[in-house]
């Protein structure tokens, strides 16, 4: 029991990513406060959205000053649940089982057969940041990163996202790639 309690604390988020940059080192003072589109401002959960991105951007070299920021920098998020691809499609799923029962005057045996499926849920969630310098109004730093998987806390993956992301700033790998973020016990 321990050891697949071991086993069950630790999670390999895999995430999609692809950056784009215009910045050949980290700059001198690399401040910033965040930029919300109008829609943003609307959003009750940007607030909270920016507070899962906040660490990401710390890791990488960032840090918040908003009285006298360098760059502007505006996260998103997007979330879909889906089918799981591993989900029957037929939607029936198969089972066995046998009893046996004894009463005053019954006696019985049974088996079990197909019954319906409950659908298995996927969730595919996608984050983004732009890194805008203020003095130009020029985007020097773009990164997208995404993810399918079963995990429904928000609350956990997100912010492994936003460290995907930011993986590499500000001179990251051209092209898609791979990055993977270990989560749960042990992780950082």
């Amino acid at each position: 029991m321990a050891l697949l309690s071991g086993c069950a604390s630790t999670y390999l988020l895999d995430n999609q990513v692809q950056s784009f940059s215009q910045l050949a080192a980290l700059p001198a003072q690399p401040t910033y406060r965040f930029e919300r589109s109008l829609s943003q401002q609307q959003d009750p959960n940007q607030l909270a959205l920016e507070a899962l991105a906040d660490p990401a951007l710390h890791k990488a070299g960032l840090r918040r000053d908003d009285g006298a920021p360098r760059y502007s920098v505006q996260v998103g998020a997007r979330t879909e649940r889906t089918l799981s691809p591993y989900a029957d499609p037929w939607g029936w799923g198969w089972g066995g089982g046998w009893g046996v029962g004894y009463g005053a005057r019954h006696f019985g045996v049974g088996l079990g057969g197909p019954w319906p499926s409950t659908e298995t849920y996927w969730v595919h969630r996608e984050v983004s940041v732009i890194v805008r310098e203020l003095a130009s109004n020029r985007v020097v730093y773009e990164t997208h990163a995404s993810n399918d998987g079963p995990w429904l806390d928000h609350q956990a993956v997100l912010p492994a996202m936003f460290e995907a992301a930011m993986q590499g700033f500000p001179t990251p790998p051209p092209g898609p790639r791979r990055v993977d973020i270990q989560m749960g016990q042990g992780s950082s």
